[in-house]
């Protein structure tokens, strides 16, 4: 969960330490008594104009030259060497060109700031071939900030139930029937203790906006190592044996009266327990990165409002546990009494906590051993389905359950001794499937290095040759399920074919990562940037977000189309 927010720590640090880029470049369009219009900037001190990012776009979307005057002979990391201007420029607007028109330009700071590319319309709205396209992230910022704080506490909201159904979330839901399940539950009672666990998860991300906006503290990279994921996973199958009955988990005598004690005041239920593992959930699972989160957490850091962004990640928060006290408070309302059946329901929950074990440390390990695991999980609910009693009604359905879970966990456990990764496909290191899995994997030229990535990128440019750069993190399954289902495919390979293909690896989230990311606006893994042959990106084609193979053409033709 925590990863997209440093990015966003990472630009709201470190935003004051540059001018904003309207104060950097001070546009105006001066109206001399006769003769045509000039276009002037004026430029800060410390900071610079490229020449060849000016440019001049008429109602018609068709570019338009430009009398330059002589730069100053420049080089530098973004775009290698190049001609650039300082303290003031004006250039005469051509004759023939009338309103309403875009001025482009871009510039960097000497002190290492590299800014987006500006655009401004001149005289009205240009056609819709020539006005500039804003990316899904951009849209959704835009729209947050041109909204009252009401609203968008009601988006972000709104946003938290859409992101409660992402993959990434899947975990929390055994977690919290585990802790709060122990009993009959619903109703008042369900919810109290749905509560108690939804309330401080939403605080935690409140608090960890606050924390990443205001101190700068790399919260991040902490609670993505092992140290602190192999435990918490560790904890989840100690809880989960306890649910299969193999040992009964007490704490000393004089604990255990007191907490009683509580529990009996609270009519059921140890709130402070369910209330501690919902906070320490929110920081270890959280919503996947999509276009939506990307353009929303995109608002909080140009806000800079620490109390904003707090305010919005609670409601974020409350949003993405609605469907949790939902489920709690009136999925178990109509349970039957206690009885025999709760050893089957407690055994449910032992495997649904050893499924949150994995899914917490898959990171940790290679898909091919993630496949293994999945399929000796999936083999011994099969064998608990295989148990049901030929007295019970729910005989039949249970060995036919059993029958299918054990063949399909076969094929599992088979597919990752062959070098398979995909569950929905265990045999698929059987298939040709695995060869173009492993072409994609040599296409893509893989790098932690920020310094790498951009001598790659200034090759690219020196070559006239296009450049697609891929986020990507061990953590991410979005990022890896585009491994198999996009990049993988024939004809995305065939599209990529002449470009230069890059994936940074974020994975340990350094601080050159972060500061990269938060230069040109990275929310998290997966992001991807098609990088033109001038090296300028087409930015309202960055894609935030899993994607489907027609998804991605889509945006790929439209990159293209738009240089």
């Amino acid at each position: 969960m925590l990863f997209w927010l440093i990015p966003v720590q990472a630009f709201i640090t470190n935003q004051d330490d540059f001018l904003p880029v309207e104060q950097a470049f001070q546009f105006e369009l001066i109206q001399p008594d006769q003769g045509q219009p000039i276009l002037a900037w004026k430029i800060a001190d410390g900071y610079y104009l490229y020449q060849h990012k000016l440019g001049l776009i008429d109602d018609s979307g068709t570019a338009v030259e430009l009398e330059l005057p002589p730069g100053i002979p420049h080089s530098d990391e973004y775009f290698g060497d190049s001609e650039i201007y300082r303290n003031q420029l004006s250039i005469n607007l051509p004759e023939a060109v009338e309103p309403p028109y875009e001025v482009r330009w871009q510039g960097c700071a000497d002190a290492g700031l590299c800014y987006a590319p500006q655009e401004l319309v001149i005289g009205g709205e240009l056609s819709q071939t020539g006005a500039p396209a804003l990316a899904e992230d951009q849209s959704i910022a835009a729209t947050l900030a041109d909204a009252g704080l009401l609203w968008n506490l009601v988006a972000f909201f709104g946003m938290g139930l859409l992101l409660a159904f992402t993959p990434c979330m899947l975990p929390m839901l055994p977690i919290l029937t585990s802790v709060v399940g122990g009993a009959q539950r619903g109703g008042w009672s369900g919810a109290r203790l749905g509560l108690a666990f939804v309330l401080p998860m939403a605080l935690v991300y409140a608090l960890l906006g606050v924390l990443a906006a205001k101190l700068g503290g790399n919260l991040q990279a902490a609670l993505q190592q092992p140290w602190l994921l192999i435990p918490f996973a560790g904890i989840f199958i100690a809880l989960a044996l306890a649910q299969f009955g193999v040992y009964t988990l007490q704490l000393p005598a004089v604990i255990r009266d007191r907490l009683q004690t509580v529990d009996r005041k609270q009519k059921g239920g140890n709130m402070l327990g369910v209330a501690i593992m919902g906070a320490l959930s929110a920081l270890l699972v959280g919503p996947c990165m999509t276009a939506p989160l990307a353009g929303a957490l995109l608002y909080i850091a140009q806000s800079g409002d620490g109390v904003t962004g707090g305010l919005a990640l609670f409601a974020l928060g409350l949003g993405s546990g609605t469907p949790l006290l939902l489920a709690i408070s009136f999925g178990m309302r109509w349970m039957p009494k206690p009885g025999v059946w709760m050893e089957n329901v407690n055994k449910t929950f032992g495997f649904a906590l050893i499924a949150a074990a994995i899914l917490i440390t898959q990171p940790l390990y290679s898909d091919t051993l993630a496949l293994g695991l999945w399929g000796a999980w999936l083999l011994s609910v099969a064998v608990f389905f295989s148990q049901v009693q030929a007295t019970s009604k729910l005989y039949f359905i249970g060995r036919y359950l059993a029958f299918l879970l054990g063949i399909w966990s076969a094929a599992m456990i088979f597919g990752a001794a062959a070098g398979g990764y995909d569950p929905l496909r265990p045999l698929s290191g059987l298939t040709a499937g695995a060869s173009v899995a492993s072409a994609h994997q040599q296409q893509f030229l893989r790098t932690p290095s920020v310094d790498e990535l951009k001598q790659q990128l200034a090759q690219a440019q020196q070559q006239e040759q296009w450049a697609l750069v891929d986020f990507y993190a061990d953590w991410c399954v979005s990022c890896k399920v585009m491994e198999r289902e996009v990049f993988a495919k024939p004809e995305v390979q065939q599209a990529l074919a002449g470009m230069r293909l890059l994936q940074i690896d974020v994975t340990d989230n350094t601080k050159a990562q972060q500061a990269y990311m938060q230069e040109i606006s990275i929310m998290g893994p997966p992001t991807i940037l098609f990088i033109s042959p001038d090296g300028s990106e087409i930015r309202a084609q960055r894609i935030t977000g899993e994607v489907n193979a027609e998804q991605f053409l889509a945006y790929l033709a439209r990159a293209k189309g738009e240089a």
